[in-house]
């Protein structure tokens, strides 16, 4: 049989062509990521530098989530220990209120501390219509049916709150801050002086991270009523 390169040499021809192309393009793709890894890697560290710089990435922007107290508060044992002397004690100083809503976010109800921290912003109302403004944001944050940050208020005290919303007076949120106030200083005050990140800070070591607890149901204050503080920790 005779030979078929012999019969179509235009075969041989391409294939020889072929040869020729892939021996280029081979020593093509051998050159290429050696020429493009020096940009790339140089890319790479430029964009790790940048990310490095970049707010998000520094510790103390993560105190919220980890509740370092220490850090966060920048506090002293001796001024901490303090803070157990009365929750108004604890939210009197700047501190103290910072790591108390730190706390409050482990546990998913930050909203009562934030609820609460409106109402005396709001009472610094110097008109009536920054009163009807300020009135109007804290109703529908906090109070209103399925507001985004609903407070635990019993019905009369919603009630009435909602009635005196329409002409607000610097008193209009008196007793709803109060009974917010009652129930942070008989539930989640106590337990706030018996986790590990006060402790640790009261003791002068390192905060240890808190494990992140969801409420297994909501309070009113007839469930705390002649309640007091724990303080057998001391």
């Amino acid at each position: 049989m005779e030979n078929p390169l012999l019969l179509f040499p235009q075969l041989n021809i391409s294939a020889s062509k072929d040869k020729s192309y892939y021996k280029v393009m081979k020593s093509m793709i051998k050159e290429e990521p050696h020429k493009a890894s020096k940009p790339g890697a140089k890319q790479k560290r430029n964009r790790l530098s940048l990310l490095l710089q970049k707010p998000e990435f520094h510790e103390s922007d993560h105190l919220g989530k980890t509740g370092n107290l220490a850090k966060a508060a920048s506090v002293s044992p001796e001024e901490a220990v303090k803070w157990a002397e009365s929750f108004d004690k604890l939210l009197s100083e700047k501190a103290g209120l910072d790591a108390f809503t730190k706390f409050l976010k482990t546990e998913f109800s930050e909203e009562n501390i934030e609820f609460w921290v409106a109402c005396e912003d709001y009472k610094k109302s110097k008109t009536a219509h920054e009163l009807l403004s300020k009135a109007k944001t804290i109703f529908e944050t906090f109070i209103q049916k399925d507001a985004p940050k609903e407070v635990n208020l019993d019905f009369h005290t919603k009630e009435v709150t909602s009635q005196n919303i329409h002409q607000p007076l610097i008193t209009t949120f008196d007793t709803a801050q109060n009974t917010v106030y009652r129930l942070m200083e008989q539930d989640s005050y106590p337990r706030f002086l018996r986790s590990d990140p006060y402790l640790n800070l009261i003791k002068g070591r390192n905060p240890s991270l808190p494990t992140l607890r969801r409420r297994s149901r909501s309070f009113t204050v007839n469930d705390f009523q002649g309640a007091r503080p724990d303080f057998t920790v001391w």
